[in-house]
């Protein structure tokens, strides 16, 4: 087994204890720092303590040392190994250095998802946390990460896929559009901070194609007859969740072979497509850092200028 230690490293024209105030609120509603919702964010179990578990996607870890608004240590959850930490260093009046370092063990596959896959991602991530303390400081980011076409392959192809859920209670206008469906199905995604609460705005899932004839709360319901098919599909969006369900019904001998001959697509295209609008519009949402730059509790008083080390 071989140890990896990665280092990232950025000097801030800002006050420490701004900065440090920042990084206070990793993993809450309102964390502004952490770069979701263009990757997955990090959850833990309570807020940011000793002893607190979760991590961010497939990456688990556990709080295990923390200083507030100086300094905060994951541990990597067994069967990894190592340790990640971000600190927060006073580097005279009115600047501060912000660190963060990974060290690891490396077992298997490890020694080639490292360089090829993981690496590139972990160092994209680390400086567009440091855009987004930019950003949030100083009001907008002077250079920010850009990123390669292999980093956007790795967020394609890592993207969480939609679950398979039963249609929810709460999709009242799809469960009252179709009367006695011969088929009912859904599919749910986690909602991100920065996404957008307003089922509208998701419509995309079925490229806008079919109209919306009823709206209800944070519910849509939109026409999708085809080929004497009776078919209605709900967007319902709630604090948690964006969930696409469908309701069908084929009361004559066309719409039924035509059904027949296209059910077993159907789970695959509505999974697919509300994986792809899910992930288009986090990757259109405003950054963390510029959500916190925006809101009134987040204004810091600090220079402007920023210097990248």
């Amino acid at each position: 087994m071989g140890v990896v230690r990665n280092e990232h490293e950025r000097l801030f024209e800002a006050p420490a204890e701004a900065v440090g105030a920042l990084l206070d609120r990793l993993s809450a509603e309102d964390d502004p720092v952490f770069p979701a919702p263009q990757w997955a964010p990090m959850t833990f179990d309570r807020p940011l303590a000793v002893g607190a578990t979760g991590g961010h996607g497939p990456v688990g870890y556990a709080v295990t040392e923390y200083e507030p608004g100086r300094r905060v240590r994951f541990a990597f959850t067994p069967p990894d190994e190592g340790f990640h930490e971000l600190t927060v260093e006073p580097r005279g009046e009115g600047r501060c250095l912000v660190r963060h370092v990974l060290e690891t063990r490396q077992r298997g596959l490890d020694f080639l998802l490292w360089p090829t896959a993981v690496r590139p991602v972990h160092d994209s991530m680390m400086e567009e946390l440091f855009d987004n303390i930019e950003r949030a400081v100083a009001g907008g980011c002077a250079r920010p990460v850009r990123w390669s076409p292999r980093l956007r392959l790795l967020n394609r192809l890592w993207w969480p896929r939609p679950r398979t859920v039963g249609v929810p209670p709460e999709a009242r206008l799809l469960r009252g559009s179709v009367e006695r469906p011969r088929y009912q199905d859904a599919y749910r995604m986690d909602m991100r901070a920065g996404l957008p609460r307003d089922p509208g705005a998701w419509t995309g899932v079925l490229r806008d194609a079919f109209p919306v004839i009823a709206r209800e709360g944070g519910e849509v319901l939109m026409d999708v007859n085809t080929a004497g098919l009776t078919a209605r599909a709900s967007i319902l969006v709630d604090e948690r969740h964006v969930t696409l369900s469908t309701a069908v019904r084929a009361d004559t001998t066309c719409a039924r072979l035509y059904w027949g001959a296209v059910r077993r697509a159907h789970p695959f295209m509505a999974r697919m497509v509300l994986r792809r609008v899910h992930r288009g519009l986090c990757l259109a949402a405003p950054t963390a850092g510029d959500r916190a730059a925006a809101a009134p509790r987040s204004s810091v008083s600090a220079p402007s200028h920023l210097v990248s080390g």
